[in-house]
């Protein structure tokens, strides 16, 4: 089952407005935080020629357009309030931003794109209705299709809109998700090596990864 269908490469192609770019110091080091606005086609919509805000903000550490040709490392988050704020263990979510900034910082040089993308983009309050359904026994995907929604709600025409504004072309892409690379290269930008972005994950997210790898794709370990 495929988690996001194709794009077009006319819905690749929007405009994008930066609406703030500021200092940024962290305990990874010392990035720039770039916020990031969009109209984008509402296709998940019942009317398809609506068009939805949405909004990003980047992470920019160091050189992007490294002397040696080197291509950045980059990182498109999707928003995790329950993983990266309270800290949940039915995901792999914070565990999976903090190395994302950690090895961005390690290499000296890179993006972190953060997506207002909750649930796979389903929104905060459908999430927390697909709780409801994990905990009756349906997986992540079973849960988002119950409720209406395709099993992965994302597009990801935004990040690669903002990384095309960054000067960037070619990237190292940290993700265990294909679609993601198949979706910035439908967008024109090459992805020269998909680097993992596995972590060791508790108890109570092997059930998420495993559906994560059997009906989305990702490529994971199954422990």
């Amino acid at each position: 089952m495929s988690a996001v269908p194709p794009r077009s490469a006319a819905a690749q192609s929007i405009p994008i407005r930066k609406v703030a770019d500021a200092d940024f110091p962290t305990r990874w080091g010392h990035f720039r935080i770039l916020g990031f606005e969009a109209a984008l086609p509402n296709e998940g919509g019942a009317d398809g020629n609506t068009p939805s805000a949405e909004s990003a903000v980047a992470l920019v550490m160091g050189d992007l357009k490294s002397p040696s040709g080197a291509a950045p490392l980059v990182r498109i988050h999707s928003q995790c309030l329950t993983g990266d704020v309270f800290g949940s263990l039915r995901c792999d979510c914070r565990l999976q931003l903090e190395m994302a900034l950690s090895m961005i910082a390690a290499s000296g040089a890179g993006v972190l794109i953060y997506e207002q993308q909750e649930g796979r983009g389903i929104g905060l309050m459908p999430k927390l209705k697909a709780y409801e359904l994990q905990d009756q026994g349906l997986d992540t995907v079973e849960a988002n299709e119950k409720l209406g929604f395709r099993a992965d709600h994302r597009r990801f025409s935004l990040p690669a809109a903002i990384l095309r504004s960054l000067g960037i072309k070619r990237l190292r892409l940290l993700s265990n998700n294909p679609e993601k690379v198949a979706a910035l290269e439908r967008a024109g930008l090459e992805v020269a090596e998909r680097v993992p972005c596995e972590v060791e994950a508790q108890s109570h997210a092997e059930h998420y990864l495993k559906t994560k790898k059997e009906k989305l794709g990702h490529l994971v370990t199954t422990r």
